[in-house]
């Protein structure tokens, strides 16, 4: 009888300690400044599918900042499950610290990038400046708000966006796109580490006249603070900015977490993850999505990193590491 009673209990305990696992399963996501929109729609989604297939009540817990400043602190420690950013630059450096396989653009569809999108203009109502396209950002009395390209791939699209407009100008060539690039950061007051931070500064705190930033960001300042309050100016040429994904393989087989991460990241990658893409005005990579939506996307002029500037690593090497063509554009300015 106390054989029995003893196994009783035991069972459960068990059947209690796996609700309590259940019920406790948490991922956490580290990702860039703009995305919180987004994550906000695609979680709940995921977590409700994940009930469904699973029985499990999983918690999706974020943390938001600028990319790269991000991607340090992952490597610094923060234990994340999967990073989303905008920028492969970012999860290339958690994969040389050892917390990524080199191998994570080729383990998910079209580079691991499940949405994209490119930096736009937001100007006050009316556009009192004037602002058409990059060259009127040089002018002055022009005050710019752009996010630190050192800590955010929100600043560091828009600084690669206006040198590849300067370099395709009639006569452009390496030294006339230093001196625009240099022209344009001397308009800009103070830089934000990330892309929500140059949101508060222009939205809230009301400095600059043009605000540089992710297409989906600019829609949603306009649904956030009044869309008769401001204006979107779409440039001549622009960058296409590659939001990527990973799992963090050694945080997520920690925490016994990577079949849930797998799981998550493939659900971004399905028709009803690039429709809440969609929904938030970033551009789903399936192409029959994005087709659908062509009314809230508009074609544009646009560049990759890769065809004008060899690449995200050789454009780190030569503009943004320490020392490099940025550092000496703003000390200059």
């Amino acid at each position: 009888m106390k054989k029995k009673l003893l196994h009783t209990l035991a069972a459960a305990a068990a059947v209690l300690a796996a609700s309590a696992a259940q019920a406790d399963a948490t991922l956490l996501n580290v990702s860039y400044d703009v995305a919180r929109g987004v994550y906000k729609d695609l979680n709940p989604a995921f977590a409700e599918a994940w009930k469904k297939k699973t029985g499990e009540t999983l918690k999706l817990d974020q943390s938001h900042g600028g990319s790269s400043k991000q991607a340090r602190a992952v490597i610094d420690g923060l234990e994340a499950d999967i990073v989303s950013m905008n920028s492969p630059l970012d999860i290339d450096a958690i994969a040389k610290a050892g917390l990524i396989s080199p191998d994570w653009q080729k383990r998910l569809p079209y580079a691991s990038s499940p949405s994209w999108s490119t930096i736009l203009f937001l100007v006050r109502k009316g556009n009192p400046k004037g602002i058409k396209d990059w060259n009127d950002l040089v002018k002055p009395g022009v005050k710019l708000i752009i996010p630190n390209p050192k800590t955010s791939g929100n600043g560091r699209y828009s600084y690669l966006a206006a040198w590849q407009y300067a370099l395709r100008q009639p006569g452009g060539n390496e030294a006339k796109a230093r001196d625009f690039v240099t022209a344009l950061f001397r308009n800009v007051p103070v830089l934000d580490t990330g892309g929500r931070g140059a949101t508060t500064t222009f939205a809230q705190r009301s400095i600059g006249d043009v605000l540089l930033t992710f297409e989906n960001e600019v829609k949603l300042i306009q649904q956030e603070f009044g869309a008769d309050k401001y204006e979107i100016v779409t440039p001549s040429l622009s960058v296409r900015a590659d939001n990527p994904v990973s799992i963090v393989d050694k945080y997520a087989a920690k925490h016994g977490n990577k079949a849930r991460a797998q799981a998550w990241l493939d659900f971004q990658f399905s028709e009803a993850g690039q429709e809440i893409f969609a929904a938030n005005d970033l551009r789903p990579s399936d192409e029959k999505v994005l087709s659908k939506h062509s009314n809230r996307f508009p074609k544009l002029q646009l560049f990759s990193v890769t065809e004008a500037f060899g690449g995200w690593p050789q454009a780190q090497k030569i503009h943004f590491a320490d020392g490099g063509l940025f550092d000496q554009i703003y000390q200059a300015r």
